[in-house]
């Protein structure tokens, strides 16, 4: 049995435009065209590659033939470059790569944008909570990924970057107005910001204060920068990576809670290719990680 590129690549755009009219009209053929060749794939595969929802979503089958469409349009940038038909900007390579947001929001885009400058290259970002990225990674939505995983997924590879180290803060006036008298009394009763309702730095921290985490009232805001910006404005405390408090710190504009730092150790994975692109992005991104993040001690 063979699977024909065209027809993989073509489930593959389906999965990423949500629809088969955005997939027609990126590949340039009807709607019709697109049915028929999904329809064709699954009869040749013999079972159901696509759930036709809204958005669509890939059967288990499906997930293979993406992840097959991916790493063989990667292996064919790469064979392009070697014979040197590699450099034409109107025919750039898509990476697909998932990263948790506050790395998004601090540190990830600089070794992305060095690497476009240098490679013909556009990325497709997905962001997820970092203990979820490396899901995308196993469907093959993703080439690489930003995880808490250290244990590499199947078919991938994984280097340590380093941890991500975060700091309960808050603003002075809030501090004064809802920390006051006995600790844990105030931190029970103490509006914080959460990012989302999978979001536990803050549980983590509370619970190392002796404080029920479920006790506390809580904002949801689920941007990182816009997160950031709710504690600055004072709706609440949270747990804040110094790339984005120091600043306001130094201004005064932020104090620190005190107790621990909560870290949060991040690893890069991606698929375990050969592949000259796909090496410069690991080599880029590992080497950024490594030059910002805090390095967790040795165990």
């Amino acid at each position: 049995m063979r699977i024909p590129f065209e027809l993989a690549e073509t489930l593959a755009v389906v999965v990423d435009e949500g629809t088969l009219d955005a997939a027609a009209r990126r590949l340039h053929v009807t709607p019709s065209a697109v049915s028929q060749r999904i329809k064709a794939l699954e009869e040749q595969l013999g079972r159901l590659v696509l759930v036709r929802s809204k958005p669509v979503q890939p059967t288990a089958a499906g997930m293979s033939v993406i992840r097959l469409a991916r790493q063989t349009a990667l292996l064919e940038h790469d064979a392009l470059a070697e014979l040197g038909a590699g450099d034409d900007e109107a025919a750039l390579t898509v990476v697909s790569l998932a990263v948790n947001a506050d790395s998004l929001a601090t540190w990830f885009l600089e070794p992305l944008a060095r690497l476009a400058e240098r490679h013909p290259v556009v990325f497709d970002l997905h962001r997820d909570d970092q203990d979820f990225t490396a899901g995308l990674l196993e469907s093959g939505t993703v080439m690489g990924a930003v995880t808490s995983r250290a244990a590499p997924v199947a078919g991938c590879r994984s280097s340590v970057l380093g941890a991500m180290r975060y700091e309960a803060v808050a603003t002075p006036a809030y501090a004064a107005r809802w920390l006051g008298g006995d600790r844990a009394t105030a931190l029970a009763n103490a509006p914080l910001v959460d990012f989302d309702r999978r979001d536990d730095l803050q549980n983590e921290w509370l619970g190392q204060q002796g404080v029920d985490p479920a006790r506390p009232p809580r904002h949801y805001v689920p941007a990182s920068s816009d997160f950031a910006s709710a504690v600055r404005l004072g709706l609440g405390w949270a747990m804040l990576p110094r790339f984005q408090s120091h600043d306001a710190l130094a201004r005064g504009e932020l104090v620190l809670l005190g107790g621990p730092p909560v870290d949060v150790a991040l690893h890069w994975q991606q698929w375990n290719l050969r592949s000259p692109l796909l090496d410069a992005i690991a080599d880029a991104v590992v080497a950024e990680g490594r030059r910002v993040l805090v390095i967790p001690p040795a165990p």
